[in-house]
Formats: structure tokens, sequence, C-alpha cells
């Protein structure tokens, strides 16, 4: 994914995501009307997905993508888990959210995923 997506451009897009910066997936999630916004979300999990092969091997990384990474894959999951958290999608597609997000997380911080190659990541 990064070799057709420039790096700077998956951590741009990774730093707005982070930040919840406007029409983010964690700005809508954490805003008044408590949104999932699928387009939103893809666009996080694809960035994620595109840090953890730039950083796949490397020992060195700034923190906030450090910071960011362990905050999504923990936060996403209590927010929604709450009861009253709307939820228009089939519970699998949350399900699937969720553990793909822990994936990617474990695959960030150990740097490398759990999955036999080859590997294709699907679509959420």
């Amino acid at each position: 994914m990064t070799g057709l997506v420039p790096a700077q451009d998956v951590l741009t897009t990774l730093r707005r995501e982070f930040e919840a910066e406007d029409d983010t997936f964690l700005l809508k999630l954490r805003g008044a009307h408590l949104e999932w916004d699928r387009d939103a979300f893809s666009r996080l999990e694809q960035a994620m997905r595109a840090a953890c092969e730039l950083y796949q091997g490397r020992d060195v990384m700034e923190r906030w993508i450090a910071e960011g990474f362990y905050e999504v894959s923990h936060f996403v999951r209590g927010w929604t888990s709450h009861p009253h958290f709307p939820r228009p999608e089939p519970g699998e597609y949350y399900d699937a959210c969720l553990e793909r997000l822990d994936d990617l997380a474990d695959w960030f911080f150990r740097g490398v995923h759990n999955y036999i190659e080859p590997h294709t990541w699907s679509d959420l």
C-alpha cells in the first residue's frame, strides 16, 4: 500500500485521524451524533495498515504514532461497547472492525502481523 501512496501522505492522514480533526472517524465517533462513519473508518484503517507496512522492521518511530495506535485500539472498543451506541450495521461488521484495529496495533508494535503470507487484508 505504501508503494502506491507516498509515506508523507500516509503520515498526514494518520495524524489527522489520530488527532480527530474535522471529518475524521474519531471525531464523528466521539461527536454529538455518535456516528460510526464507514468511509472514515476505512480511511483510518487503510492509513494504519500503510503505516504498519512503512514501519515494519524499524526500531525507531515517532511517539505520536505509537500513542495513536495504542489509543485507537483501546478507545474505539470501549466507546462503542456502550449499549446505547448506535449500530445500524450488522454486529459482525463492528466485530470485524474491532478485530482489525487489534490486529493492526499488534502488527505495529510487534513489527510483524499474525497471518501467514501471502495475506490479503480485506476491505471492511
